[in-house]
């Protein structure tokens, strides 16, 4: 599948640049960034090359700019709906809606945010995100594990476990799209709810609950 050409059009600087940016994020998501040249986002813009290099110094810094945008934007939806006073239960669902509602508007810079980012831009990385989620997790779980007696400790690792679950989930209903996200927010908050509200304070595996071997 390529890019379709676009007739030559007289733009302001503002909109060449969102342009450009619109036709990069879109061959990137399809190709990567190694598979993509900056002569093919000019021809699909109906521009030459070194109109492309009037904005973009490079590939690689047009690439970290969709990069950047797709990191603030989807960031900033998951901030927001982690926000407000709603109970734990409701910022976790909120959370998770989120997340697929940014892949169902933004299914391209989905892709690329999991596919990978510039190795001179750790920030703009998908797991980066995911720390910086976590942190906001942890802190919403604080308050559930002191009113159960559960230690700090234990809120930073199931911080981590949610987070994570939410994250793959989402990565496979990237493509799935079945059933509707509202569903699968409501499933994923479900296992991870009354998983939590089922915690022991002292878990521990099946073969260290066995009655040890006699000794012979």
């Amino acid at each position: 599948m390529s890019a379709i050409q676009r007739p030559r059009t007289r733009m302001t600087g503002v909109q060449r640049r969102l342009q450009l940016l619109d036709i990069a994020r879109q061959l990137f998501s399809l190709r990567g960034v190694d598979g993509t040249t900056i002569e093919e986002i000019a021809t699909a813009a109906g521009v030459s090359k070194p109109v492309v290099y009037e904005h973009f110094s490079s590939k690689e810094a047009l690439y970290m700019e969709v990069v950047t945008n797709e990191y603030r934007e989807l960031l900033t939806r998951i901030t927001d709906s982690l926000s407000g006073d709603d109970s734990s239960r409701v910022l976790l669902e909120k959370a998770a809606l989120a997340l697929l509602t940014y892949i169902e508007d933004c299914t391209e810079g989905f892709r690329i945010l999991v596919r990978d980012a510039p190795p001179s831009q750790p920030e703009g990385t998908y797991s980066t995100l995911l720390t910086k989620v976590t942190e906001q997790v942890e802190h919403i779980l604080a308050d559930e594990f002191s009113r159960r007696g559960f230690s700090a400790e234990d809120g930073s690792i199931y911080a981590q476990m949610l987070v994570g679950m939410v994250a793959m989930t989402a990565q496979w209903w990237l493509d799935a799209r079945h059933p509707d996200k509202r569903t699968v927010a409501a499933h994923v908050v479900n296992l991870a709810w009354y998983g939590l509200t089922g915690l022991r304070k002292e878990p521990g595996l099946r073969d260290q609950m066995a009655a040890p071997a006699t000794e012979q």
